[in-house]
Order: C-alpha cells, then structure tokens, then sequence
C-alpha cells in the first residue's frame, strides 16, 4: 500500500474513532420502524449496540431515517461503525444493501481495494478501510457493526416485505 493511502486510512479511522457519527442510542421516531442489536467479536473483545429508525415512505420505499449506537473497542471497529452511519443513514433499503455488499467486497479485497471507482465512490470515507482488509484478524474488526446493522434490520421488520415483492 502506498505510504499516501496508508496516511488516508489512519487519518479517516482516526477522525472517525475521535468524533463517531451515530454515537449514543437515540429512540426511533414515533410510528417507525425500529431495531437493536449487539454484536461482539470474540477475537478481540469489540462490542457495537447499534439501532436503526425505519420509515416507510410509501414514494422513497423503506428508508433507514436513523442509525444510533454506542461500543467499545478498537478504532477499526468504531470507525467503521461511525463511517457506515453516515452512509446508510437516508438511504433506502436497496441502496443500503448495496452499500453493504460492496463494503463486503472491499473487506475481501486482500488490500487491493476494488476497480470499481463508482462503487468507491458510493463508500465515501469507507474507502479508507482498503488497507483494513490486508490484515484477515482486523476484517472483522471492520465487519461488525454491518453485522450489527443487518440483523437490526432483520429485526425492525423492515426486510421482511423489501426483496422486491408488493406490499399488501
């Protein structure tokens, strides 16, 4: 990795760790959807609680209107926290899917990064995570709080009907 690109990913994982977005457990709006998830990772001790506040919006489809949590742990864990609330948040649910496969795909990357700038570009300071994926045991350090994030989902009920089908 380019000592240029190594800068950028201290520097962003940094920035994120020291000043999270999302961070502190807020209630979701009134008639939302809403769920909560703690996740660890027992390799290192890393902990997220995170929740999301679900709208549906009958012209936007279902759209994530919050993300909140509170953790503990390393800077990876809760910078990536911090960095995947402020791209989910607004987005619709397709879109944050296709967020998390491409954060995935980055993660899975060995530290080569993707050759896709658009989808880059869509990750915004995630990027700064390439070098993150070069080391297997911080991956899921990385990886956590979108863990978090799906099963938050799963549990709001915001998944159950936004695979493509109607909504009776």
């Amino acid at each position: 990795m380019s000592s240029s690109l190594e800068q950028m990913y201290q520097q962003v994982i940094l920035d994120h760790a020291k000043f999270p977005h999302g961070r502190g457990l807020v209630e979701p709006a009134a008639g939302h959807l809403a769920g909560e998830s703690h996740q660890v990772n027992p390799t290192c001790g890393d902990e997220v609680t995170l929740r999301v506040d679900v709208e549906r919006d009958g012209a936007a489809g279902t759209v994530v209107r919050g993300v909140s949590w509170d953790g503990q742990g390393c800077s990876i864990s809760q910078a990536s926290v911090s960095v995947m609330t402020e791209l989910v948040t607004g987005r619709d649910l397709a879109e944050v899917r296709q967020l998390d496969a491409t954060f995935h795909a980055l993660m899975a990357s060995r530290g080569k990064g993707l050759d896709d700038e658009a989808a880059l570009d869509a990750l915004g300071d995630g990027e700064a995570f390439t070098g993150v994926s070069q080391y297997p045991a911080r991956i899921k350090c990385a990886l956590l709080g979108w863990a978090a994030l799906k099963d938050s989902l799963a549990r709001s009920g915001a998944l159950a009907d936004s695979t493509g089908g109607s909504d009776d």
